[in-house]
């Protein structure tokens, strides 16, 4: 009888069928070292690559993998949301599915939440391995963020994250989840920090966002959840 994973790992795919091995097997080699039993979700988003046939492959090679999968492409935030949600896992790690985020950096991120320091520890792309423009944008975007959400991080896009079972349960399907997590969790009451994780820079596929998505539709869902949320504090985070 397989054991009740104390770790869970939620990874949205894509179209990214050239990354989904490399990533797994980083994954099993971290998660392996932890010394406790974990489960890695695979989630395929309506891809229309070779996306399914990669998961089919990592699924029968590491019984600990299994794959959930979108008829159609429902976009990250419904992918990330449906993959929290069926996590069984205490501890519940989130990355993206491109390959530039780091399974090595997982030990720094569930330290905090383990030790209950943080309900939520969130990577911070400090050296991040992108276009300026997407840098440039991604700074301004957090500043404001952190304006007029009030989380206050320095990379709320960063999709490496762990964070403890509660937190999943508190939130609500909301567009572009994977960017206003920390926000939706601070104003919920739980703890969120940030740290410095590695980014690489993408060897397969393509970025997913243009413009529009990196600037536009976030600020209108910005204001929209705003809306939604509570008076959250002005004091920078931990």
């Amino acid at each position: 009888m397989t054991p009740t994973p104390h770790y869970s790992l939620v990874v949205p795919f894509y179209n990214e069928a050239g990354n989904i091995l490399p990533l797994t097997t980083s994954a099993v080699e971290v998660l392996n070292q932890l010394g406790r039993a974990y489960e890695i979700i695979l989630v395929n988003d309506g891809s229309t690559d070779a996306t399914a046939e990669e998961i089919a492959a990592c699924t029968a090679r590491w019984p600990r993998c299994r794959a959930l999968h979108h008829p159609r492409n429902l976009g990250q935030a419904t992918a990330l949301l449906d993959g929290l949600r069926a996590a069984h896992g205490e501890i519940i790690l989130a990355m993206d599915g491109d390959g530039q985020n780091d399974p090595r950096d997982f030990p720094l991120l569930i330290a905090p939440v383990e030790a209950g320091t943080l309900d939520v520890a969130c990577g911070w792309r400090h050296d991040r391995h992108d276009s300026w423009l997407r840098r440039k944008m991604s700074r301004i975007a957090n500043v404001v963020r952190g304006r007029v959400l009030g989380d206050h991080l320095h990379d709320s896009g960063c999709q490496l994250r762990a964070m403890r079972r509660e937190v999943v349960v508190a939130l609500f399907p909301f567009e572009l989840l994977q960017s206003f997590l920390p926000a939706i969790a601070i104003a919920a009451g739980f703890r969120v920090g940030e740290f410095r994780v590695r980014h690489h820079p993408r060897t397969h596929g393509e970025a997913k966002y243009g413009l529009r998505q990196l600037w536009l539709r976030p600020t209108l869902a910005m204001f929209r959840l705003r809306r939604r949320l509570p008076p959250v504090p002005a004091t920078p985070r931990m």
